[in-house]
């Protein structure tokens, strides 16, 4: 295990264990250095089967650690892949760029394709040569992009609820690029939100999985991240804009691609998603009935829907 542990972590290993989440077997945590020399953190766990089917590059969206989705993990694990989940510069326990460790800041998503290749490098002598991508909201849109610059070249790739699309109006647009180039870019987008209660949330139906979050903060404060910065913001947009631009997905024309919409969505644009997958004739829309945006922790039923359609899409890939 490379570098050890943070001081402070409520874990084992350098996880953060709470009960009712254990990881899927026999994983470790490995860090690693990513741009600028910052730390980065990294899971990697072999595959359930003898003869792994494929490495899952697991992308988890804005605020997550890889411990919310030691799930996930476990049912692609049960399904013979080997997985690789990353903490994102800036967030869980990798390093984080601002005295305030709260705010979610990035100047550019080239600093979280960076993190995903380096983290892929530091494993490439264990996992499985065969790649698959699954990717939540923000790590979709980090996984497209490195699909689209050639970064990574998966077999296939599963996304839910992607990111390729922000509810930000034009006006407002105008003001975060405004107050961006003022040299404001580290500054909230907006002001911290109170705390949430289920009943009404954004983002599950799913009461256990709801809490997931707020238990791993309790175990590990370090683990929280409030509101997004300006910055955060404009290199969003900036990545979205360029998955629009004309031409700019032509190499992914090909790629066997599950895009998943959450039908009550709050988060992000679905009409993106859907709009994206439309320019793509590999890709396969599925919307997901009466989801909201955190579709790997949505309630049994909802889940399901996803995990088949990505059972389809890897019989149809022959992987």
């Amino acid at each position: 295990m490379a570098d050890g542990a943070q001081p402070g972590a409520a874990a084992h290993g350098d996880m953060v264990l709470v009960p009712g989440n254990p990881p899927p077997a026999g994983a470790e945590i490995i860090w690693y250095q990513g741009e600028g020399g910052i730390r980065l953190r990294m899971l990697y766990a072999p595959a359930g089967a003898a003869t792994p089917r494929a490495l899952a590059i697991v992308c988890p969206g804005r605020t997550e650690s890889i411990e919310k989705y030691f799930e996930v993990q476990r049912d692609l694990q049960a399904r013979g892949f080997a997985i690789a989940c990353f903490d994102w510069p800036g967030q869980g326990l990798s390093d984080r760029p601002l005295k305030n460790p709260i705010r979610g800041h990035v100047t550019n998503f080239a600093t979280y394709v960076d993190g995903l290749v380096r983290g892929l490098a530091a494993i490439a002598d264990r996992a499985p040569k065969e790649r698959i991508v699954v990717a939540h909201s923000m790590g979709s849109a980090i996984a497209l992009e490195a699909m689209r610059t050639g970064a990574i070249t998966p077999r296939l790739a599963a996304f839910s609820a992607p990111m390729w699309g922000i509810p930000v109006p034009p006006p407002l647009q105008l003001y975060a690029r405004a107050a961006n180039a003022m040299g404001f870019g580290t500054f909230p987008a907006q002001p911290e939100s109170k705390d949430e209660k289920f009943e009404g949330n954004p983002f599950t139906h799913d009461f256990e999985r709801w809490g997931l979050y707020r238990r791993l903060v309790t175990a590990e404060p370090r683990l929280a991240l409030g509101q997004p910065t300006i910055g955060w913001v404009v290199a969003a947009l900036d990545v979205c804009a360029g998955f629009c631009r004309p031409g700019a997905l032509d190499t992914l024309k090909v790629m066997p691609m599950l895009v998943a919409t959450a039908t009550e969505d709050a988060i992000v644009d679905p009409t993106a998603g859907a709009r994206l997958a439309a320019l793509l004739p590999a890709a396969r829309h599925l919307p997901v009935q009466g989801a909201a945006h955190e579709i790997f922790m949505e309630t049994d039923e909802r889940r399901a829907v996803w995990f088949n359609g990505f059972d389809q899409l890897c019989e149809q890939v022959k992987i």
